[in-house]
């Protein structure tokens, strides 16, 4: 069965604390907006590449974690190829890019590395932000969108909006291309390795 890309744009609109704080020159991000926009651009590049996808929320509002895990899991019940990329912002106070799994090794570790190297060269004067403990650089964590759903699942954390100059790079149309086109060259250099 062909693979299907699972596209999750974390949070929506009405979810508290998602957003950069107010710059001095009047913007902000607010990070479902965010999410959604790389999302479309995610989705305008598969498509141009016959990469089959589907976005699991096309709704601006927030739709609770369980019910976007139930989603997936009907999604993946039809497609055991399918697999699942959640698409955020950072906060925290911290600098970089960086890509989670669920704890232990399974088939997102391996989704989560490429995608690592599509980031690390698309985003070669950012840091990435990586966790070798295991041999491979993805982190882990128990985030219910990674442990609750069946298909491989990963979430990348595209930058820290509370940083000036990440989120300046976050706002501008050339940021929100490159962080698309790094997960969209990650995914396809996946499905390569898929292939017989």
């Amino acid at each position: 069965m062909e693979p299907l890309v699972i596209l999750d744009n974390g949070h929506g609109k009405e979810t508290m604390g998602k957003a950069s704080p107010l710059w001095s020159d009047g913007t902000q991000l607010l990070e479902y907006e965010f999410n959604r926009d790389v999302v479309k651009r995610i989705v305008k590049g598969l498509t141009t590449l016959d990469i089959k996808c589907v976005v699991l929320v096309p709704e601006a509002i927030d739709i609770y974690l369980r019910v976007r895990c139930d989603r997936a899991n009907a999604i993946f019940k039809n497609n055991p190829s399918a697999f699942l990329i959640s698409v955020h912002g950072n906060a925290g106070g911290g600098k970089g890019w960086e890509v989670f799994t669920s704890p232990g090794q399974t088939k997102s570790d391996k989704i989560a590395s490429i995608l690592f190297d599509a980031a690390k060269n698309e985003l070669k004067e950012f840091r990435m932000r990586s966790d070798y403990c295991d041999e491979d650089p993805d982190k882990e964590s128990e985030f219910t969108i990674l442990v609750k759903t069946d298909c491989p699942a990963v979430l990348t954390e595209n930058l820290f909006y509370d940083n000036e100059v990440e989120c300046k790079f976050m706002m501008s149309d050339e940021g929100r291309d490159r962080i698309a086109k790094l997960h969209i060259m990650g995914i396809q250099n996946y499905i390569k390795t898929l292939k017989p």
